[in-house]
Protein backbone atom coordinates (compact mmCIF):
# COMPACT_ATOMS: atom_id res chain seq x y z
CA UNK A 1 0.00 0.00 0.00
CA UNK A 2 1.04 3.58 -0.54
CA UNK A 3 2.61 5.59 2.25
CA UNK A 4 2.67 9.37 2.01
CA UNK A 5 4.67 11.59 4.35
CA UNK A 6 4.35 15.35 4.34
CA UNK A 7 6.91 17.85 5.60
CA UNK A 8 7.78 21.51 5.33
CA UNK A 9 5.06 23.08 7.41
CA UNK A 10 5.67 25.67 10.08
CA UNK A 11 5.00 29.18 11.25
CA UNK A 12 5.27 31.93 8.67
CA UNK A 13 4.30 35.58 8.59
CA UNK A 14 1.55 36.85 6.28
CA UNK A 15 2.95 37.37 2.81
CA UNK A 16 5.60 34.72 3.33
CA UNK A 17 6.23 31.45 1.54
CA UNK A 18 6.51 27.78 2.37
CA UNK A 19 7.30 24.72 0.31
CA UNK A 20 5.62 21.50 1.36
CA UNK A 21 6.91 18.10 0.34
CA UNK A 22 5.08 14.79 0.01
CA UNK A 23 7.31 11.73 -0.21
CA UNK A 24 5.56 8.63 -1.51
CA UNK A 25 6.64 5.04 -0.97
CA UNK A 26 5.11 1.63 -1.48
CA UNK A 27 4.54 2.03 -5.19
CA UNK A 28 5.81 3.87 -8.27
CA UNK A 29 4.77 7.49 -7.91
CA UNK A 30 4.38 7.64 -11.67
CA UNK A 31 1.20 5.56 -11.38
CA UNK A 32 -0.64 8.03 -9.17
CA UNK A 33 -2.30 11.40 -9.32
CA UNK A 34 -1.63 13.25 -6.07
CA UNK A 35 -3.71 15.91 -4.41
CA UNK A 36 -2.99 18.42 -1.69
CA UNK A 37 -5.74 19.12 0.79
CA UNK A 38 -6.12 21.17 3.92
CA UNK A 39 -8.36 21.23 6.91
CA UNK A 40 -8.64 23.90 9.57
CA UNK A 41 -10.27 23.28 12.96
CA UNK A 42 -14.03 23.20 12.67
CA UNK A 43 -13.95 23.40 8.90
CA UNK A 44 -14.46 20.90 6.13
CA UNK A 45 -11.61 19.49 4.10
CA UNK A 46 -10.69 21.69 1.15
CA UNK A 47 -8.99 20.72 -2.06
CA UNK A 48 -5.86 22.78 -2.65
CA UNK A 49 -4.33 21.26 -5.77
CA UNK A 50 -4.10 18.13 -7.87
CA UNK A 51 -1.34 16.94 -10.18
CA UNK A 52 -1.72 14.11 -12.64
CA UNK A 53 0.55 11.08 -12.66
CA UNK A 54 2.65 12.54 -15.49
CA UNK A 55 2.58 16.06 -14.09
CA UNK A 56 1.06 17.43 -17.28
CA UNK A 57 -2.27 18.33 -15.69
CA UNK A 58 -2.62 20.49 -12.61
CA UNK A 59 -5.73 21.78 -10.92
CA UNK A 60 -6.19 24.26 -8.08
CA UNK A 61 -8.88 25.17 -5.64
CA UNK A 62 -10.09 28.74 -5.72
CA UNK A 63 -8.11 29.72 -2.63
CA UNK A 64 -4.85 28.43 -4.11
CA UNK A 65 -5.20 29.72 -7.66
CA UNK A 66 -2.46 32.17 -8.54
CA UNK A 67 -0.56 31.75 -5.27
CA UNK A 68 0.29 28.05 -5.01
CA UNK A 69 2.14 25.82 -7.46
CA UNK A 70 2.19 22.04 -7.43
CA UNK A 71 4.99 20.01 -9.01
CA UNK A 72 6.43 16.54 -8.89
CA UNK A 73 9.50 14.47 -9.66
CA UNK A 74 8.55 10.84 -10.10
CA UNK A 75 12.18 9.74 -10.00
CA UNK A 76 12.45 11.25 -6.53
CA UNK A 77 9.03 9.96 -5.44
CA UNK A 78 8.18 13.47 -4.33
CA UNK A 79 5.42 15.99 -4.88
CA UNK A 80 5.82 19.61 -3.79
CA UNK A 81 3.44 22.43 -3.04
CA UNK A 82 5.00 25.89 -3.29
CA UNK A 83 2.87 28.36 -1.37
CA UNK A 84 3.44 32.09 -1.83
CA UNK A 85 1.69 35.20 -0.52
CA UNK A 86 0.38 33.27 2.44
CA UNK A 87 -2.57 34.62 4.37
CA UNK A 88 -3.81 33.90 7.90
CA UNK A 89 -6.77 32.03 6.38
CA UNK A 90 -4.30 29.54 4.87
CA UNK A 91 -3.66 28.23 8.38
CA UNK A 92 -4.55 24.53 8.41
CA UNK A 93 -3.18 21.02 8.44
CA UNK A 94 -2.06 20.22 4.91
CA UNK A 95 -1.88 16.69 3.69
CA UNK A 96 -1.30 14.87 0.43
CA UNK A 97 -3.36 12.00 -0.86
CA UNK A 98 -3.72 9.62 -3.74
CA UNK A 99 -6.42 10.88 -6.11
CA UNK A 100 -7.95 7.71 -7.45
CA UNK A 101 -9.78 9.10 -10.47
CA UNK A 102 -7.22 11.64 -11.59
CA UNK A 103 -7.34 15.42 -11.77
CA UNK A 104 -10.72 16.05 -13.31
CA UNK A 105 -13.45 18.36 -12.04
CA UNK A 106 -12.94 19.77 -8.55
CA UNK A 107 -15.98 17.94 -7.18
CA UNK A 108 -14.47 14.66 -8.24
CA UNK A 109 -10.77 14.94 -7.36
CA UNK A 110 -11.57 16.27 -3.93
CA UNK A 111 -13.75 13.29 -3.02
CA UNK A 112 -12.23 10.24 -4.70
CA UNK A 113 -9.23 9.74 -2.43
CA UNK A 114 -7.15 6.71 -1.63
CA UNK A 115 -4.23 6.65 0.77
CA UNK A 116 -3.20 9.85 2.49
CA UNK A 117 -0.58 11.11 4.89
CA UNK A 118 -0.85 12.45 8.42
CA UNK A 119 -0.36 16.03 7.40
CA UNK A 120 1.85 18.96 8.28
CA UNK A 121 0.72 22.06 10.16
CA UNK A 122 0.92 25.42 8.43
CA UNK A 123 0.35 28.50 10.58
CA UNK A 124 0.29 31.96 9.07
CA UNK A 125 0.48 34.59 11.73
CA UNK A 126 2.34 37.74 12.65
Amino acid sequence: QLQLVESGGGLVQPGGSLRLSCVVSGGPLAFYAIGWFRQAPGQEREGVSCISSSGKTTKYGDSAQGRFTVSRDNAKNTVWLQMNSLKPQDTAVYYCAEVVSGCGPYARWTLDLGFYGRGTQVTVSS
